[in-house]
């Protein structure tokens, strides 16, 4: 019975990255980003805008030291966890979870070491690129530029603010086409 509360007990690290994930995700969900910016209501669309909003939470929190690193690294936990159960939960087989974890977890990697220095040095153009091909499937960047300035100004924002607030209200943009 102890083993048993022993692997069902959550983790401290697990209590601080599923209020974090949750806040990300509430805003990835949106419904301005698929009405005003017409991103497609598809499972890759939206995860890209996963990835987008937890890279942002990410950013923001590792600016606050040693604290602001662990955070940042049990909201990136239990993302990684949710894009694992997501699979399951579609019905990918045990056997297949491994690899798809894995091209999942380059994509994921690939974008959020793409969007970072550009979101740090403010660059729109270049973020609106990739957003285009990676969120609009579009190689025209004019289709990322709306979602790119969005991107930009919550980067911006949630620098400018606490970090208890922060974790617990992050002050996103507005969403405008």
């Amino acid at each position: 019975m102890i083993m048993l509360q022993t692997l069902l007990r959550t983790r401290p690290r697990q209590r601080l990255g599923e209020p974090l994930y949750e806040l990300a995700v509430r805003q990835a969900r949106n419904p301005a980003f698929y009405t005003r910016l017409a991103v497609a209501d598809r499972i890759d669309a939206r995860f890209e805008l996963y990835t987008l909003h937890v890279l942002l939470l990410v950013m923001r929190l590792r600016g606050e030291g040693e604290r602001g690193a662990e955070a940042a690294q049990a909201l990136f936990d239990v993302y990684v966890s949710a894009l694992d159960h997501a699979l399951r939960e579609l019905g990918v087989g045990d056997i297949s979870v491994g690899k798809k974890m894995r091209r999942l977890g380059e994509a994921m990697y690939g974008r959020m070491s793409a969007y970072e220095p550009l979101l740090r040095d403010g660059d729109a153009a270049a973020l609106a690129a990739r957003l285009a091909r990676n969120v609009f499937e579009s190689e025209d960047p004019a289709a990322g530029r709306a979602l790119a300035a969005y991107a930009l100004a919550s980067h911006a924002r949630l620098a400018a603010q606490a970090f208890a607030a922060a974790t617990t209200r992050p002050d996103w943009a507005e969403v405008r086409p």
